[in-house]
């Protein structure tokens, strides 16, 4: 994991989808990104930052998310993903995230994720 440095940034481009978009409006409302896939595309951002930097075995799970939802993106627009590392040790790794449409802001927050050994948190998971 030496690759990976404090500051390290990652930027991933979406299209907000008709499965990315809120429906509880019903026909005719509002079709824009919701906040449950908001934050799942700013931690894949995270996740695959370091996912090209650890060792075989090891994968990133998400911990913790401290997300604002500022503002819409409808349907068919672009949002850019942006993850900035800002905190690393050998179990966890903390990101300042950001979405985007164009210069306006969508979202932000942090999100820490945990470092685990896949073969051990799979055992993990079949005892519980």
């Amino acid at each position: 994991m030496a690759e990976l440095q404090i500051g390290a940034v990652r930027l991933e481009d979406h299209t907000v989808a008709e499965e990315d978009v809120i429906t509880f409006l019903g026909p005719g409302g509002s079709r824009v990104l919701s906040t449950p896939r908001m934050i799942l595309f700013m931690e894949r951002t995270c996740r695959n930052m370091v996912a090209e930097s650890l060792p075989e075995g090891f994968a990133t799970v998400g911990m913790h998310v401290n997300i604002w939802h500022n503002a819409a993106a409808p349907e068919g627009s672009t949002v850019t993903y942006r993850a900035e590392l800002i905190k690393l040790t050998t179990r966890r790794c903390e990101f300042r995230v950001e979405a985007r449409r164009g210069e306006k802001l969508v979202g932000e927050g942090t999100h820490l994720r945990a470092i685990i050994d896949t073969r051990r948190f799979a055992k993990t998971k079949s005892s519980v």
